[in-house]
């Protein structure tokens, strides 16, 4: 089956304290979906359930071994979904404050692409 795009969507995620690379890309997940509806996915591809989309995530975060694939993922209440890690985002100096569990003064800064698609 052939696979057409329906919509791809940017996102940015930062985790300023505890320097998890998977709180970035999540974040930066929920931001690429927080402001859409994807009534197309009914009314124009005829899907008869939202678990008929495939949704590919592709991030680029600091530390990319260290993302945890489905805490990512599990942000997106629907869909075939599947992830792409690769380096890149930023490392910005912040401050390491104990209280927060900080590491070190890293914030850590994830961007993503979320592309959902049908089979035709």
């Amino acid at each position: 089956m052939a696979r057409k795009r329906l919509i791809i969507e940017m996102g940015m995620g930062v985790d300023q304290h505890g320097q998890e690379p998977t709180v970035a890309a999540a974040r930066a997940v929920r931001n690429a979906i927080a402001h859409n509806a994807l009534p197309g996915v009914w009314e124009v591809a005829g899907l008869s359930h939202p678990d008929q989309m495939i949704v590919e995530v592709q991030i680029a975060v600091p530390y990319p071994d260290q993302v945890r694939e489905a805490e990512v993922l599990a942000v997106l209440p629907f869909g075939r979904k599947t992830l792409t890690v690769e380096a890149g985002g930023m490392v910005v100096q912040g401050r390491a404050i104990s209280e927060l569990n900080d590491k070190n003064d890293e914030m850590l800064v994830a961007i993503a692409s979320v592309t959902v698609l049908i089979e035709t």
